[in-house]
């Protein structure tokens, strides 16, 4: 020691003490992070990123990672509202808004917010029923959001957004659900083509209020239909007439046969028959 003061001096001693202090006494703070300073054991401040002096033995600090973090909910398995067993996982986009109360109100923020979750997915899982589950996915997962993101409020976490990964269903409810899709697909089809009937019977029906009042128009339209059949020799006309129309032609053919006789008052014709 006497030799050291000799070679360096008083002055030099205590520059070479200060950097062995002052030297271990700078840290670090990335633009990602926060530091909560204590001094004797008391929260002092909250240092932000850049090089900062935590003074040996009086003061601690503790780092803070204010980046978003994602936790994996684990499946949770829960009974609907309408008495139906579901598997449901998820994902939770969180970050620390308040590094000061990450640190004193609560001693592991990443346990307590899995486990918040996980009980706050089977309490909202038990509130809704199944077809609100599987058709309102972002409504239920919003609704878990609001809730954690108001319990976790004094930690000083921020929880951005929650995403319901998976719903896992009984393989009894699956074949249910499918046969009332199956179900819904032909109620659908029912109703299609009755409306298609219903249109065409209102097309048939308007055409032929027209052709009623349009001289001739039955007529056309009956000539227009044989020459669209004839169009195809694998066809075979079969043309029904009524058998009073038959008939009528039938008298109209005998009539055109029968012989023609003239009364005159001047002319007569007759036959003699002698006999020889």
């Amino acid at each position: 020691m006497e030799l050291l003061l000799s070679f360096l001096g008083i002055p030099g001693v205590l520059i070479l003490l200060l950097t062995f202090i002052l030297i271990p006494a700078i840290k670090q703070v990335n633009q990602y992070e926060r530091g909560v300073r204590f001094r004797f054991g008391k929260y002092k401040d909250e240092m932000i990123p850049g090089w900062r002096i935590v003074w040996p033995i009086i003061e601690t600090w503790q780092k803070i990672d204010i980046r978003v973090k994602a936790v994996d909910v684990p499946d949770q398995e829960a009974i609907t509202r309408d008495n139906v067993s579901a598997r449901v996982n998820a994902v939770i986009y969180y970050r620390i808004e308040t590094a000061k109360k990450a640190v004193l109100e609560v001693e592991d923020f990443f346990y307590a917010v899995s486990q918040l979750a996980q009980t706050t997915m089977r309490n909202v899982i038990g509130e809704t029923s199944l077809d609100d589950l599987l058709s309102k996915r972002n409504q239920v997962a919003d609704k878990i959001q609001k809730i954690i993101d108001r319990a976790t409020d004094p930690w000083g976490v921020k929880v951005e957004s929650v995403e319901l990964k998976d719903i896992i269903l009984p393989d009894e409810m699956k074949r249910v659900i499918a046969r009332q899709a199956e179900a819904e697909r032909e109620r659908r089809a029912i109703v299609i083509r009755a409306e298609g009937e219903k249109a065409a019977a209102q097309n048939i029906a308007t055409a032929a209020e027209k052709l009623s009042k349009t001289a001739g128009g039955l007529h056309i339209r009956t000539l227009q239909t044989l020459s669209e059949l004839s169009a195809d020799k694998n066809n075979t006309i079969v043309f029904v007439t009524p058998l009073e129309v038959l008939r009528a032609f039938e008298g109209l053919v005998k009539k055109s046969h029968s012989p023609k006789t003239f009364d005159s008052p001047s002319l007569s014709f007759g036959y003699s028959h002698e006999r020889w």
